[in-house]
């Protein structure tokens, strides 16, 4: 079969699991040249081109006969380091502030205690919530999409995603409200 990018989508979506090894043998040294290039670190690049190719496989009934892969490839590869590098970001201040922490106070390990709490609370929270709102919740305060690409790959309006996204959040505000300053500390780090 000629390479044609609407050759992939179509074959994608029809199942086609030859098609993700010829997409993988095009792509793949393209897409960690572009990984390393901004993360500086070899193992992250790795980790950025698998996710690429599982979010090509997890989206491929959404694609579309006339998609451009390579904007719509090299776009799921900057969104993947865009979220490792708020992951980065987000563990980069809990240490410094943990490190404030020990060296101002003795209470540091009380405080870490309540972070690991709260981090297991949440995990159970996450759980506890509708199926399609733990989806659409993860994709969007762990995978880093946007509201835009959330409800593209669920095939949902854009205030879909919006209204599941603030009742996962009244329900975090309503189940962690009775833990104190630590839960708005944690709240607006990990959460919000």
């Amino acid at each position: 079969m000629i390479y044609t990018e609407s050759n992939f989508a179509e074959r994608l979506r029809l199942d086609d699991k030859k098609v993700m090894e010829e997409i993988f043998s095009i792509f793949h040294t393209r897409i960690f040249r572009f990984s390393i290039a901004y993360l500086k670190n070899e193992h992250d690049a790795y980790d950025v081109v698998q996710d690429v190719f599982i979010k090509i496989w997890e989206s491929r009934y959404t694609l579309k006969k006339d998609t451009n892969f390579d904007a719509y490839i090299f776009t799921i590869a900057k969104n993947a380091m865009l979220s490792l590098f708020r992951k980065r970001l987000t563990e980069q201040k809990y240490l410094d502030y943990m490190v404030q922490v020990g060296e101002s106070d003795s209470g540091g390990t009380e405080e870490q205690t309540n972070f690991f709490f709260l981090k297991q609370r949440y995990e159970e929270l996450i759980e506890q919530l509708p199926l399609k709102r733990k989806e659409i919740f993860i994709l969007s305060r762990e995978k880093g999409l946007s509201n835009k690409e959330i409800a593209l790959l669920k095939g949902i309006s854009e205030k879909t995603v919006e209204n599941q996204l603030t009742r996962a959040l009244a329900f975090f505000r309503q189940n962690l409200s009775s833990y104190g300053i630590w839960t708005a500390f944690f709240y607006y780090l990990f959460i919000k």
